[in-house]
């Protein structure tokens, strides 16, 4: 069969065609191409910090824990519970530890009431008794104060772990002087003044340390929580001037140089023979690193002990107030610092924010950068990046920044000068070759990343992305 549609082929045909002719000519060919490459503006955009140590070590002034954290919750099918040990994140119970303590946060725990509200519902409200305390487990409501026009204003944004009305606690039950109004349904644990009350009577642990925490003097502090520096300022004569000293914290966080490695295998007959017009081991080694410096873009996002989703502050963490990403949610997020250097989104929430600035009729300045054309916001470029996560397929975050250590930002950490390196703290050592003539590398990155002051680095949260 083959034989006849050659010989029919051949009949027609009056020139030699061009799959014959490929067998006798040379073809020009690209680099081996990989899909996974992106722009990796985070690695670009940092300020790198060679780490000669291996440690590098974020020294900062006494700074009072006030223990205004979020809450954590588990459930069992419709019904949620407040983890025992995360109450410690009220103010008042923050240093309450030991065997007896944990009985006592376990019983609390099983004290709490938890309620349903709808969209629009009031949680609080404003000149009623403040006689409970509030977790919110799940969903989002605004926190109102009237305005001086009669309208409410926003004071804040409350979503998952938030809480209010931990004065209860010291037995104070006046008026509330805001009101917490649902904006999604919301699910809320509350705990009532009398319940509380009931077992602070049976536990005398508990008793003693509210009654030593109301008691605990307040120390001098600045508006960040950093103790106090005494100045005197406007006055005349010889007065007595004040006597003081600048505070460190006794245990600064330091943080250490991660890794990526991989072992790279290339058989020795493909690196003699295979090598014309392009190197084989070389190419392979070059889309081997470009994987390594993804996955260390990832990490300096997503590692939950350095990743800057994780690592930015409870006070930098603002969110949404409707859903989707707007110009007021950018503002209130870049209010926050000073000399914002850049934001860093997912692709998708880049194009979520322009559809809510083309709905306001507003269209926000390009720049060049780095010769690419990226979007800004008030003069702060907002540069894609696809390792920020889409959590169920609908919400994202978007995180700001100020960088370097003269402006007390956010650094990338690294190690130069290292054997075998081959670019920045990345290294390829050859491991030899086994006895079945595959020859072995070992790439390697190192790096990290450091918050040198907490509002170098804010994060807005639960960003809406659907169309």
């Amino acid at each position: 069969m083959t034989t006849v549609e050659t010989r029919i082929e051949a009949t027609v045909r009056q020139s030699l065609s061009t799959r014959a002719a490929r067998n006798l000519s040379t073809t020009t060919k690209s680099k081996p191409q990989m899909r996974g490459i992106t722009a990796r503006w985070l690695l670009k955009m940092l300020p790198w910090v060679d780490v000669a140590g291996g440690t590098y070590r974020v020294n900062r002034r006494l700074t009072y824990a006030v223990g205004d954290g979020r809450l954590s919750f588990v459930s069992e099918g419709t019904e949620i519970r407040v983890v025992p040990a995360e109450l410690r994140e009220l103010p008042l119970l923050r240093e309450f530890q030991g065997d007896v303590a944990d009985a006592a946060l376990d019983e609390l725990a099983t004290r709490f009431e938890q309620r349903q509200y709808e969209a629009g519902d009031l949680i609080v409200q404003s000149g009623h008794r403040r006689g409970e305390l509030f977790l919110l487990a799940h969903g989002k409501a605004n926190k109102l104060r009237p305005g001086e026009f009669g309208d409410d204003q926003i004071l804040d944004v409350l979503a998952d772990g938030d809480h209010f009305g931990s004065e209860v606690l010291t037995g104070r039950e006046d008026a509330w002087d805001f009101t917490v109004k649902a904006i999604t349904p919301c699910t809320v644990l509350v705990l009532p003044g009398q319940s509380f009350q009931q077992m602070n009577g049976r536990s005398d642990a508990l008793r003693e340390h509210i009654a030593q925490a109301v008691a605990r003097p307040v120390l001098p502090q600045n508006k960040a929580g950093e103790a106090a520096i005494d100045l005197s300022s406007g006055h005349e004569g010889e007065a007595m001037l004040p006597s003081t000293f600048v505070d460190y914290e006794q245990s600064p966080r330091e943080y250490q140089l991660d890794v990526a490695q991989t072992l790279l295998k290339v058989h020795s007959r493909v690196a003699d023979l295979y090598n014309d017009p392009m190197n084989q081991t070389e190419e392979q080694l070059r889309l081997t690193i470009e994987a390594l410096r993804e996955r260390q873009e990832y990490e300096l996002v997503n590692n939950p002990s350095f990743g800057l989703l994780h690592n930015a502050d409870l006070s930098q963490r603002v969110f949404t107030r409707t859903g989707p990403p707007t110009p007021d949610d950018l503002d209130e997020i870049l209010s926050r610092r000073r000399k914002s250097k850049f934001f860093l989104a997912h692709p998708r929430t880049i194009a979520a924010f322009r559809r809510e600035c083309t709905r306001r009729s507003i269209y926000p300045d390009n720049v060049v950068l780095e010769g690419s054309t990226v979007q800004t916001w008030r003069g702060v470029p907002m540069l894609p990046c696809d390792k920020i996560p889409i959590v169920d397929g609908h919400l994202s975050s978007i995180l700001v920044m100020r960088t370097g250590e003269d402006d007390q930002g956010v650094i990338g950490l690294h190690s130069l000068d290292i054997d075998d390196e081959v670019s920045p703290s990345l290294n390829v050592r050859f491991m030899g070759i086994d006895d079945k003539a595959i020859l072995s590398y070992l790439v390697s990155v190192y790096f990290s990343a450091a918050v040198l002051v907490p509002d170098a680095l804010g994060v807005l949260e639960n960003v809406e992305i659907g169309r």
